[in-house]
């Protein structure tokens, strides 16, 4: 028997030694993120273990799993109570250490291992812990196996069986970074800037850089887990900012970032502007487009409306879907319609063949973006980010809103702009032209401005992101349309940012 998860324990009692702390709130849509300490404590990790083996055998999947860790002061700990879960279970644990998480699903590959379980809290700050799991790969957990995971762990429903065992793979990143680097080098020098915020990352993006024929400048690649300069997360504009002063000071062609567990990359041209992610998918959409006609690719609905109207995409027969935010569901979707990419704002790229296995990975995305220079060898990164159609775009802004209320929230703005849709009501002084609401809710308007409000996955916050092809004037008006729904809840708090 294990004892029944605790949704609150106090630290430093009896009580939090002796029993396991699991906050609900942490199983997330496609991820687990909890606060260590106060909504998690290792017991309550090693509950998650012996949860997430019962849910592997339930499932009929072989009971075989690669796990790996991040770079923070505590993941390893982490990990290890979430292995002795795993062990109990009855399952065979390939461990390859210290990680990016995109090495981790690589190794489910290389291993020929079904189920991946990777400790880390992505680009959250410190004091953050989490877990990205699979069981099918290149896939990771949606929403139905999550759901099941949390009532298996905090109903105790523990399948117990033993008889585990546990094999570390030494020097495991040697074959991540050799199957990336096994490939032509590059016939353009490029300079770049390979940005890692002290993140795990800078163990291993300047090694695979260099392996292709970049000349690598580094930025804050010695690993930190205090994160010193600022967290490594690639739509933080403190590391964006830091990314552009290194480039104007070498002159280089381009600025590669990585976030705290390297499945995401941010991208400054050699102007020292950044892109915002989603641009850069237009950018990479072209190219692959150029090579592929006909493709199909998908964008999270975060991203810019460019992927419907601009005109060499248009040309090139490129079609794109546009699909809820989130890794897991954008993994999913790219792999059932047999998308070529996918883009999401956040930095999450997803390739299939040729250029990846189908999950998301910082360093095949930055690889992409040189391959791309590399075919364009009289163009500049600025270039071909000024060769796209003009749009205005705001980052992407997080009001705060908690956990246990943010998804209803969510749900009466949709309904509120269902509503003035049906009236024929004006937001931002135009008519509806369009709602998605496959994930919160983009409106678009009659001069393509939009607006998106949806809940956060992992954090507790709200989502909201605005742009417009007319002018920067046109998305503030949207922006403080979409406010003005905002500001009728009281319980949404201020933003981490604004524009």
């Amino acid at each position: 028997m294990f004892p029944k998860p605790k949704s609150a324990l106090t630290p430093n009692t009896y009580a939090y030694e002796s029993e396991p702390l699991v906050k609900p709130t942490g199983f997330r849509e496609y991820d687990a993120r909890w606060l260590l300490g106060s909504e998690i404590n290792l017991m309550g990790v090693q509950a998650l273990g012996i949860g997430l083996g019962t849910l592997i055998r339930e499932l009929g999947v072989r009971p075989e799993i690669v796990t790996g860790h991040d770079f923070r002061g505590y993941s390893s700990s982490v990990k290890n109570s979430l292995v002795s879960g795993l062990l109990a279970a009855g399952c065979k644990v390939h461990d390859i250490g210290l990680a990016m998480t995109p090495m981790a699903y690589f190794a489910q590959f290389d291993l020929d291992v079904p189920c991946v379980a990777m400790v880390t809290a992505s680009h959250n700050d410190n004091g953050w812990t989490g877990v990205k799991m699979g069981a099918n790969r290149p896939l990771t957990f949606g929403p139905d196996e999550m759901t099941r995971l949390k009532e298996i762990v905090l109903g105790a429903k523990l399948d117990m069986r033993g008889g585990g065992s546990f094999e570390f793979h030494e020097n495991f990143p040697a074959r991540y970074i050799a199957d990336l680097t096994d490939r032509p080098k590059l016939k353009r020098k490029l300079k770049v800037v390979c940005a890692c915020g002290n993140g795990t990352a800078g163990a291993f993006a300047p090694r695979v850089l260099e392996a292709v024929g970049c000349e690598v400048i580094p930025l804050d690649c010695e690993l930190d887990h205090t994160f010193p300069r600022y967290n490594p997360n690639t739509e933080d504009m403190k590391m964006l900012h830091a990314m552009a002063d290194a480039v104007r000071a070498h002159k280089a062609d381009v600025a590669l970032g990585f976030d705290g567990d390297g499945d995401r990359c941010g991208v400054v041209d050699n102007d020292g502007e950044e892109i915002f992610a989603d641009k850069v998918g237009v950018m990479l959409a072209r190219d692959i487009s150029a090579q592929q006609n006909g493709a199909t690719f998908v964008a999270d609905v975060k991203s810019t409306g460019l992927f419907m109207t601009d005109p060499v995409l248009i040309k090139q027969g490129a079609k794109t879907d546009y699909w809820k935010t989130g890794h897991s569901y954008m993994k999913r979707r790219v792999n059932e319609i047999g998308a070529v990419a996918g883009f999401e704002k956040s930095g999450h790229f997803f390739f299939n063949k040729p250029l990846g296995r189908g999950y998301d990975d910082g360093l095949i995305f930055a690889l992409a973006v040189c391959d791309m220079l590399d075919r364009n060898p009289g163009k500049s990164m600025a270039d071909l980010k000024n060769a796209l159609p003009k749009t205005w775009s705001s980052p992407t802004m997080s009001p705060h809103c908690a956990d246990e209320i943010k998804y209803g929230i969510v749900d009466r703005v949709v309904a509120h702009f269902e509503g003035a849709q049906k009236k024929g009501d004006k937001v931002a002084g135009q008519g509806i032209r369009d709602l998605v609401t496959v994930n919160g809710v983009r409106v678009t308007v009659e001069d393509g401005t939009w607006g998106l409000v949806r809940a956060s996955s992992n954090k507790p916050e709200l989502v909201v992101v605005v742009e417009s092809p007319v002018s920067e004037t046109r998305m503030r008006d949207m922006f403080k349309a979409v406010d003005a729904v905002l500001r009728t809840h009281p319980d949404v708090g201020a933003y981490n940012q604004t524009i």
